[in-house]
C-alpha cells in the first residue's frame, strides 16, 4: 500500500520560490519513476517534471530552468525546488509514482502578481 504526503505549498509573490516535499510510504520507492503533477483550478492535471531510478529528469517546458526535481531513495522523499515562480504555476501540485494510480491529497501554491 502507498501512501504520499505531500507538504512545502504557500503563497508567495511572483519570483519568489518554495520547495515542495513528498514522503512516500510503501515498498518499491527506488524502483519507481516519480513525478509531480499539478492542478490549476479549471484545468486538468498536468505532468510537472520526473525523476527516475537513476535520477534523469523530465520537465514540461513552461517550468524548464526554473524547477528542479530530485529524490532521496533513503528517506523515501521527492522534492520540487520552484524558483522564479509565476501566476501561472499557480496550482495544487501532487506527486506519485507512475505505477500507482491514487494520488495524495496535494500541496497549494499560490502565486500573487
Amino acid at each position: 500500500q502507498v501512501q504520499l504526503v505531500e507538504s512545502g505549498g504557500g503563497l508567495v509573490q511572483a519570483g519568489g520560490s518554495l520547495r515542495l516535499s513528498c514522503a512516500y510510504s510503501g515498498s518499491f520507492f527506488s524502483l519507481n519513476v516519480m513525478t509531480w503533477y499539478r492542478q490549476a483550478p479549471g484545468k486538468q492535471r498536468e505532468l510537472v517534471a520526473e525523476i527516475t531510478r537513476s535520477g534523469s529528469t523530465n520537465y514540461v517546458d513552461s517550468v524548464k530552468g526554473r524547477f528542479t526535481i530530485s529524490r532521496d531513495n533513503a528517506k523515501k522523499m521527492v522534492y520540487l525546488q520552484m524558483n522564479s515562480l509565476k501566476p501561472e504555476d499557480t496550482a495544487v501540485y501532487y506527486c506519485k509514482p507512475t505505477s500507482y494510480q491514487g494520488w495524495g491529497q496535494g500541496t497549494q501554491v499560490t502565486v500573487s502578481s
